[in-house]
């Protein structure tokens, strides 16, 4: 009876460190921000780009057929969001875990314990950036500012971080 009483409902998880310290491998996260926007504006134009000729074309077909072509403009909004899911989750989820626009920049993103980001994790990640970055304004971003690893609030949530990638990083291990 003693020997029951003592096992308990407790569930066991595994708590992971964090794989990136700034202290430890500054490499990884210097210029990280900076580059951080440019890859945004990269990837932003490879996003729109296709929006925007399906725009001329739905509005070249509504001129061909005298206006009724001009209804499939209702299909552009979730095209457009589906689209962006798609890029996300397959950039972040592939093998670089990293966008087009990530990849000029040479950064990556990993979960916080030095996994490869995933589909799901990439598509998510979107998600949760342009719903607080709406919901909360874009002043939510100065939350990077104010934590080591740079993180923005998406991050955090998610339990992800961007980096320099590994070459880049030795790049600038072997400058110092």
């Amino acid at each position: 009876m003693a020997e029951s009483a003592s096992k308990g409902i407790g569930l066991s998880f595994d708590v992971r460190p964090h794989a990136y310290d700034p202290s430890t491998n500054p490499e990884l996260f210097e210029g990280v921000l900076a580059r951080r926007v440019v890859a945004f504006a990269i990837d932003f134009a490879i996003i729109a780009m296709p929006v925007v000729f399906a725009a001329m074309f739905i509005f070249a077909f509504g001129l061909v057929t005298l206006g009724l072509g001009w209804a499939l403009f209702w299909l552009l909004s979730p095209a457009s969001v589906i689209w962006a899911l798609v890029y996300y989750g397959t950039t972040l989820g592939g093998p670089r875990s990293a966008t087009i626009g990530m990849r000029v920049m040479d950064l990556e993103m990993r979960t916080w314990y030095g996994a490869p980001a995933y589909f799901v994790l990439g598509a998510v990640h979107a998600i949760v950036f342009w719903l607080s970055v709406s919901a909360l304004t874009p002043f939510i971003l100065l939350v990077c500012f104010f934590n080591e690893r740079r993180r923005l609030l998406h991050d955090i949530l998610l339990g992800t971080v961007v980096i320099n990638n590994a070459a880049r990083a030795q790049a600038m291990r072997s400058t110092r």
